[in-house]
This record gives C-alpha cells, sequence and structure tokens, in this order.
C-alpha cells in the first residue's frame, strides 16, 4: 500500500496547485499513492474526496476573516481530528495561511509526528518577515514558487526546496482564441476585454461595480467591444448576477479548459491583484490589475509592507510593467484610461508583453523538469526520510 498524503488547498489558486501535485505524486509512485483531506473541484476532480467544501473559507485579510472565526475555528478542529485519525505519513499544505497556519500550529502543540509541508511560501519579503520564524515552529519543510524566497527561511533553520511557479505548466499559453470566439459568437474583429473579478466575494462585491463602470466608459470610446469574465464556483452565483446590463454583450464561463481558450481570444484584460496576472502573462495578454480591500486590512498592509509592488510581474522585472490600480486608484476613470490606452497602443501592448517574457523566465529552476514533479519528489523524500 502508497503512502497517504494529507492535502489542504482552501482557495481557487490552491485548489489548482493541489490536483498538479496529486498527478505528479501519482507518476512520481507510480500510482501507489492515497490522498485524503480538504480541496475544491480540481482537486476532487483528481480524486481526492475533500471533508468539507471549502467555499466558505476562501477569505483574506484579519478584517475579512473576523466576522466567520468561529466557522473557520469549528473546521480547523474538524481537520486536526480527521488528520489524527487517518495517521497520514505526511501533511501537505497549500497557501491559505489564515486557515493552515492554524492546522500547522495545533498539530505542532499537541506533538505530532507527522512530517508537515506547506507548498507557497508567505511573502515574508513584502511584508511581516516575523512570519518566517513561525514557519519554522510549525513546519518541516517549505517549498517555495520563487527564486529568492528559501533563504528568508532557511536562516531560521527551515528547510526550503525552490520548485517553480506552477504557472509554468498551467497551459495558459496553449489556448484556442478563434475557436473559443467561433462557439460564442464572437465577432472575429471584436475588441474582446477580460473581466476578473476574484475568487473571493469580498473581491468580487467591491470590484464588479467599478469593472462595470469602467467598461461603460469605454463602450463609450470604442465600438464592438465584448466582455468575458471567467469565474470560479466559489463566486459564480455574484458574477453571474451582477453580469445584466453591462453596456457590452457579456459571456461568463468557468469551464477550466474554456478559461485558456478565453484568455487566448482577449485583446486586453482588466483583472483584481493575484496569480490570474501571471496566468495572463502566460497567454500574453496585455492587462492592468485593481484591488480593493477592507480600508483597515490595507492599513495594516501598508504598515508592514517591505515592497515597492503589490504585482508579481512587476516585482520581478523591477519597474510597473503593469498598471497596479489600488485602493483609491481604483477608480473607473482611471481604469478607462489605462484599459484605453491599451486598445490603442501598439508600443504599449508591445513593451508589456517583452517584459511578460523576462518575468515568466525567472519562474523555473533549470533541467526542465515541471514545479509539480519538484514538489512531489521533495514530499516523497520527507517520507523517505
Amino acid at each position: 500500500m502508497g503512502p497517504l498524503v494529507y492535502l489542504i488547498a482552501c482557495e481557487p489558486s490552491g485548489d489548482q496547485l493541489g490536483a498538479l501535485l496529486m498527478g505528479a505524486l501519482r507518476e512520481e509512485t507510480g500510482g501507489a499513492v492515497r490522498f485524503a483531506g480538504v480541496g475544491g473541484p480540481m482537486m476532487q476532480a483528481a480524486g481526492l474526496t475533500s471533508l468539507f467544501d471549502v467555499k466558505d473559507l476562501a477569505l483574506i485579510g484579519v478584517f475579512e476573516v473576523l466576522p466567520k472565526a468561529r466557522m473557520v475555528l469549528k473546521r480547523v478542529a474538524a481537520t486536526i481530528k480527521d488528520i489524527e485519525a487517518n495517521a497520514p505519513d505526511v501533511l501537505l499544505t497549500i497557501d491559505s495561511w489564515g486557515f493552515t497556519g492554524r492546522v500547522h500550529e495545533r498539530l505542532t502543540k499537541r506533538g505530532s509526528a507527522i512530517p508537515r509541508v506547506r507548498c507557497v511560501a508567505p511573502q515574508v519579503w513584502a511584508w511581516r518577515p516575523g512570519r518566517a520564524k513561525q514557519l519554522a515552529r510549525w513546519i518541516n519543510h517549505l517549498l517555495t514558487l520563487l527564486p529568492f524566497e528559501p533563504p528568508y527561511f532557511t536562516k531560521h533553520g527551515l528547510a526550503a526546496t525552490w520548485i517553480g511557479h506552477p504557472v509554468i505548466e498551467s497551459g495558459f499559453g496553449l489556448g484556442d482564441g478563434p475557436a473559443f470566439r467561433k462557439q460564442h459568437g464572437i465577432a472575429p474583429d471584436a475588441r474582446v476585454i477580460g473581466v476578473l473579478p476574484g475568487s473571493r466575494k469580498s473581491e468580487v462585491t467591491r470590484l464588479l461595480p467599478v469593472f462595470q463602470e469602467t467598461l461603460a466608459r469605454l463602450a463609450e470610446r470604442y465600438h464592438n467591444l465584448h466582455i468575458v469574465m471567467p469565474t470560479v464556483n466559489t463566486v459564480a452565483h455574484y458574477v453571474h448576477e451582477a453580469a445584466g446590463g453591462w453596456a457590452a454583450p457579456v459571456t461568463v464561463i468557468m469551464d477550466d479548459a474554456a478559461r485558456r481558450d478565453a484568455f487566448a481570444a482577449f485583446d486586453v484584460a482588466l483583472a483584481a491583484s493575484g496569480t490570474v496576472s501571471l496566468e495572463l502573462a502566460m497567454a500574453n495578454v496585455p492587462h492592468v490589475i485593481a484591488y480593493r480591500a477592507n480600508p483597515l486590512t490595507i492599513m495594516l498592509l501598508r504598515l508592514f509592507a517591505r515592497s515597492k509592488y503589490a504585482n508579481l510581474v512587476n516585482i520581478l522585472v523591477g519597474h510597473e510593467a503593469v498598471p497596479e490600480r489600488l485602493q483609491s486608484k481604483c477608480r473607473a476613470d482611471i481604469l478607462a484610461d489605462d484599459i484605453g490606452l491599451l486598445l490603442r497602443d501598439d508600443m504599449r501592448r508591445v513593451a508589456q508583453r517583452a517584459d511578460f517574457a523576462a518575468a515568466l523566465s525567472k519562474l523555473s529552476p533549470p533541467g526542465g523538469v515541471r514545479p509539480s514533479r519538484r514538489g512531489a519528489q521533495a514530499v516523497l523524500s520527507l517520507i523517505r526520510k
């Protein structure tokens, strides 16, 4: 009987990475691996029976978590109980430190001997550097996505392995744009604008009204616009509800394969800040990012911030390649000007695409091994030790 890997991933980006890691673990073990834990639809499609629905755990920021603290703690307790009942060979958690950190902390304090691995390093290089010491107390091994991250943790005695970023194997550069347009009745000469308001309720409810007003302004200046909104199951209800009454035709999609084709059909995109910017970069789509969060959450972030930029493309290239419109700058007039500039300025699009290539070249270690495969190898190595 193969090893039992207990996985926890609470958000769509973690769910996608978890599914990739599950596939790689099967490859590495010749299929002799078992899974238990908590995950979303992608991990479930890969063979995981989730302990509970993760939809309510897609939270962000201290002040977004507080109203649901009782529910979060109840789910933490249920997860701890399930881990101890299953006695897995390794615990592998993916991001979502607000939830998974509590699991790691409690297992540590209970004296658990289960090896504990976290995938996706907290951005201690951007804010809250003290969290590196916290991780060193509670986990045994860290898998990082970025090349410069391991030293922030190894200096505190935590083993860390750079595996590369999963966007490299996401397939977002392989979509069929013309086929997507044909399937959805979008004219070949239409200007397709991707609108991606996030994967959390708090993001979507704050950003969609601004994005709708932005597109209304753009529709006054440009004809033949078509809006495509890829979304995920955690917020699909809110996106569908808000998709009526826009100034241009709207197509909402949820299927993961269709999402890649949709990206290939975009002329430009307007997106919430997050991993989606790297996916758009993989698809070579010029874009602008925007974000609004609870003002108190932002106040805390700014208090501890150590990075000039929020967007990973910008961090990797060292300048604002992708416009960042956060908080007070997240306004329809500013966003409409930004998107309009990308629509009409060929050189601006060329420059952004060159920066995409430069940023993406830094996301995978040499040797040609997929990030998920490197991650699987590290996990299995820890089990063997």
